[in-house]
């Protein structure tokens, strides 16, 4: 009878299996690191560059990468890096950091604010690290510099990405087309981050299936007939027309989706005409349409066709007069995590900063390029992960800068910390998977 209620006893250890490996990444080991971290981080957010002009900080990256045994290749895909660091036999890992800033102003009043400043479309503007990029280059140069510390720990090849031009959409297309897996060698697994403007920092955030969406621009020359502003009835004013237009978009979602469905359809630019009192010939809508579905997709591609030409024919524009929508072949695909990596990689990131600091993430209608990294032919599984980088000061704020806001900013050491900790441990875990 003892020994039957022994067994009983420890049946729901055997069933919950052993004790949770510790982690083998120490917060000591990071901190070690972080006084140089963040002086590189800094250097990076005082100076920025747009995408495809990415040659100063792909080149401070690749100087980096060197001085810790990487094997570095430079001007994969315009000013994309590889880094290959080979630690014995074992699978390949790619880790993917992207380098480029966005051309505006920055206004967080930091101390290291970016001041520069440069020529675009024939006027000055400045230069910003707004996305969070200099953050994604740092995290990665210290998990870099982690991993080859603790070489002894994992077995291996760590293949490092430095990628340009994320922020128009184009980078990582850049890079495959340059042949990265054909030069560089197939990964078993594609891993990368990116901040979040509403995670605390400290923790970080796993969302399965598709995380991000679809992003396409799509561009809608309205036509008309030109008149005088005081005389409308000789006009059919394209103003009028896209206003219309505009309107009759915003139902495609709330009328020809279905509700159980995603999709976003934003007109961020009206260009038309040139003085108060001219009704133009010509006006042009700049959309950005977001989905995460094919047929999603194709629903919102015909239905913009048919509101834009229902609208010109009711206002009487012949049939040479018709909109013309504009869609480009090249679109950034939605993310895709994984589930099967994303529960290894969250199980990891308890291990490193505890459980109750790994959340779930909602679906973002925002869109990444590295998607394209897990949907080429080799289907290699990936999965993009948010880094929570809200500093203390700001968590009890209601407005919360977002991505791409003058005002956002990270908390330097404590996001660094936690995303090392993280990217590090399930590096590791992956290795010896």
């Amino acid at each position: 009878m003892r020994t039957l209620l022994t067994i009983c006893c420890l049946l729901p250890f055997f069933f919950a299996g052993a004790t949770p490996e510790p982690p083998v990444v120490r917060p000591e080991l990071i901190k070690e690191d972080l006084s140089y971290l963040l002086g590189f981080y800094k250097q990076l957010h005082q100076s920025p560059e747009v995408s495809l002009e990415e040659k100063e900080t792909s080149a401070k990256l690749a100087r980096e990468l060197r001085s810790i045994g990487f094997t570095v290749t430079e001007q994969v895909g315009g000013y994309g890096i590889v880094g290959i660091y080979k630690n014995g036999e074992g699978p390949t890992i790619l880790y993917r950091t992207d380098m480029d800033a966005l051309p505006m102003i920055e206004k967080t009043g930091l101390d290291y604010a970016s001041q520069k400043m440069i020529e675009q479309n024939g006027s000055q503007t400045g230069v910003m690290h707004s996305c969070g990029h200099d953050m994604h280059m740092t995290t990665w140069l210290g998990t870099a510099r982690a991993m080859v510390r603790m070489k002894d720990q994992w077995k291996g090849t760590l293949m490092l990405i430095g990628q340009p031009a994320e922020e128009i959409g184009a980078g990582s297309k850049l890079m495959l087309d340059a042949g990265l897996y054909e030069r560089f060698g197939v990964p078993k697994y594609g891993v990368g981050l990116h901040c979040s403007p509403t995670i605390p920092a400290g923790q970080v955030g796993f969302g399965k299936g598709f995380t991000m969406a679809n992003s396409e621009s799509i561009d809608i020359k309205v036509f008309g007939i030109g008149a005088h502003g005081a005389s409308p009835h000789m006009s059919i004013d394209p103003v009028v027309i896209s206003s219309m237009i505009i309107m009759d978009l915003q139902t495609i979602v709330s009328r020809n989706l279905k509700p159980i469905e995603s999709a976003v359809i934003t007109v961020g630019a009206i260009k038309g005409g040139t003085k108060h009192n001219i009704i133009p010939d010509e006006v042009t809508l700049q959309l950005t349409v977001r989905t995460f579905k094919q047929e999603v997709r194709d629903m919102v591609h015909r239905r913009i066709k048919e509101v834009c030409r229902g609208i010109a024919i009711a206002a009487g524009l012949p049939e040479d007069k018709m909109p013309e929508v504009i869609i480009p072949e090249g679109f950034t695909p939605a993310n895709y995590n994984n589930p099967d990596l994303v529960d290894r990689l969250s199980a990891s990131a308890a291990k490193a900063i505890g459980a109750a600091n790994v959340i779930d993430a909602e679906v973002q209608m925002v869109a990444e390029d590295f998607s394209r990294y897990g949907q080429t032919k080799h289907q290699v599984p990936t999965v993009l992960y948010w880094l929570g980088t809200v500093p203390d000061e700001r968590l009890q704020k209601q407005d919360l800068p977002g991505l791409h806001s003058p005002f956002y900013y990270p908390a330097p050491e404590k996001s660094l910390e936690t995303g090392i900790l993280v990217t590090c441990q399930g590096l590791i875990d992956l290795f010896k998977s």
